[in-house]
């Protein structure tokens, strides 16, 4: 019985046997922390300042250009130069962003329109960061470690997904948004100082430029692959009619509950949380496609249960269920990413992967938020969930071959662990 157990626990080999993802998880939890009190307190204080829940929706409007030039060029540029430096940069550049956040939070009348210019810099940071981040990990990770990398990367973003928004909660109720802010600011210090301790990543020998001929090279071989482009398809479809957060603030508020704004942030995480902490399971999954598409689909019940009741616990039992579905989907998603893409194209794929996991809730923003402003906040978030498990059943439906990829059987995942190399310690 206690064998059976302990299978349950995560698969700590990734962090025994590389530094650098040692330093990357750390660092991704301190970065995550403070951007999550931002994350909290930006919509919030949009509320504020003009009532809308358009104004907040516009947020995605805003971050959506940036993210897609950005994240494009961003994987150019990982698959051409050190990604480390990429890293370091851009994580520099997003606390000079919050910088700006604290220094506008602290006038007598803070300003609306650098909230919208913050959002759009920290949307073009973004994406030019996490395509090195996301494909510096095939790099430092040997390869039958993927998964459970994967899995303990999802473990660090949950930690500071459930701390942060519940402490940001609370201290924007009770303190303002300058603390929240300035924690914003502490965190990113911190992490920009661990970062500069990775070893350097150096491309590969005889990396092309970053060009739109280079980036169009990528998409063709992401279009070519129908098991990438269903797990690109499924979670843009899902983030699209099912990411409800940016209209938390008015859920809370409708069901008399303003304290519960922080929790509601927080909720998914918990269920992505009990996922990691029993992933023993990841690390021996061949089925990683089908893990998408059921994932995705739990996540878009979840969600549609969530616009239907008006009881607030039960709003917070399923966010954390369809925090769960999320985890399944995104756990499935980044281990075919990381089985399957040749290290050479990795940079330029993993801007693909941002635009499938980022514009997607960008647009879930505008439409939640447009959907609120004229059906209301409950009615927005139970036809999403409905629209993504209809949307989720039909890609799986047009794309079988996602369902039946098989990490032992597939020819580019064999192909990619016939080429790895591990890394050092």
């Amino acid at each position: 019985m206690i064998s059976k157990l302990a299978a349950l626990l995560p698969d700590l080999s990734p962090w025994r046997s590389s530094r650098d993802f040692r330093l990357l998880w750390g660092q991704g939890l301190i970065t995550y922390f403070g951007s999550v009190m931002a994350m909290v307190a930006l919509p919030l204080q949009i509320k504020d300042l003009t009532g809308s829940p358009l104004a907040v929706g516009a947020m995605g409007a805003v971050e959506l250009v940036p993210l897609v030039v950005f994240g494009l060029y961003g994987g150019a540029l990982a698959d051409a130069v050190d990604r480390g430096k990429v890293i370091v940069l851009t994580e520099a550049g997003l606390g000079l962003l919050a910088v700006v956040l604290l220094v506008n939070a602290t006038l007598p009348e803070p300003l609306l329109w650098p909230l919208y210019v913050v959002a759009a810099g920290v949307a073009a940071l973004a994406g030019l960061q996490r395509p090195a981040l996301d494909s510096l990990l095939a790099r430092i990770v040997p390869h039958d470690q993927l998964a459970a990398a994967a899995a303990l990367n999802a473990l660090r973003w949950q930690a500071g997904a459930i701390a942060g928004p519940a402490l940001a909660g609370l201290v924007v109720a009770y303190a303002g948004n300058v603390p929240a802010y300035a924690t914003t600011v502490v965190c990113f210090v911190l992490s920009v100082l661990m970062c500069l301790r990775l070893s350097p990543v150096p491309p590969v020998d005889n990396a092309a430029k970053p060009s739109l001929r280079g980036i169009a090279e990528g998409a063709r071989y992401a279009w070519s692959r129908p098991v990438l482009l269903g797990t690109y398809a499924v979670d843009l479809a899902a983030m699209f009619f099912a990411f409800p957060n940016t209209i938390f603030p008015f859920l809370a508020q409708e069901l008399d509950a303003d304290w519960s704004l922080g929790l509601m942030y927080a909720a998914g995480s918990v269920g992505s949380l009990v996922v990691s902490l029993t992933s023993g399971w990841a690390s021996r999954t061949r089925r990683h496609g089908l893990l998408v598409v059921f994932g995705a689909t739990g996540w878009g019940l979840a969600i549609a249960a969530a616009g239907w009741t008006s009881n607030v616990w039960l709003v917070l039992l399923c966010l954390a269920l369809a925090g769960a579905g999320d985890m399944l989907s995104g756990l499935g998603r980044s281990t075919i990413w990381n089985q399957t893409i040749p290290d050479e194209l990795r940079g330029r794929l993993a801007g693909i992967e941002v635009l499938s996991y980022s514009i997607g809730p960008q647009l879930g923003q505008v439409r939640a938020g447009a959907m609120a402003g004229w059906s209301g906040v409950r009615p927005a978030i139970w036809t999403g969930g409905l629209a993504c498990v209809a949307s989720v059943g039909l890609l799986a439906a047009a794309l079988p071959k996602l369902l039946t990829y098989d990490a032992h059987t597939d020819e580019d995942a064999r192909r990619r662990a016939a080429h790895h190399t591990a890394p050092d310690t």
